[in-house]
């Protein structure tokens, strides 16, 4: 008997240990402005290829030629990956320029990723929806 309820309650303690990241998880709409799209130019300078999302930051310069670092949020690896984005997609030192999402809060450097387009012309989209619905 002591066994059976040990055992129910290593369930429980599972069950809410696995079940809170969920609990976290908010919408992209809930940070982050999808009618309010605009685009920056730069150099990746680090990847944060981890849970809960996936971070590129980049080096842009300014009005004044001064390097602003970026940090543009995009979905889970496991969500990238199985949409044929890896950890290799974004290498450092690579030009590029993406369309971004700013967010609600005004939050300065910070950004939502929508679609990266790289030097040699190709881009990848990486939002799913449509923004028009937000304006």
């Amino acid at each position: 008997m002591r066994q059976k309820v040990l055992g129910f309650l290593m369930a429980i303690v599972a069950g809410l240990w696995t079940g809170a990241p969920a609990l976290a998880h908010h919408s992209i709409t809930a940070e982050f402005d999808p009618g309010k799209q605009f685009v920056l130019k730069g150099v990746i300078s680090q990847v944060e290829w981890q849970n809960p999302h996936v971070y590129v930051h980049l080096d842009v310069k300014d009005e004044a030629g001064k390097v602003v670092s970026w940090a543009l949020e995009t979905y889970p690896p496991g969500v990238l990956h199985k949409g044929g984005v890896t950890r290799e997609t974004f290498k450092p030192g690579q030009v590029v320029s993406i369309d971004a999402f700013p967010p609600k809060d005004g939050t300065k450097s910070l950004a939502y990723l929508k679609t990266i387009t790289f030097s040699d012309g190709h881009s990848i989209e990486i939002w799913i929806g449509d923004p028009s619905q937000y304006k």
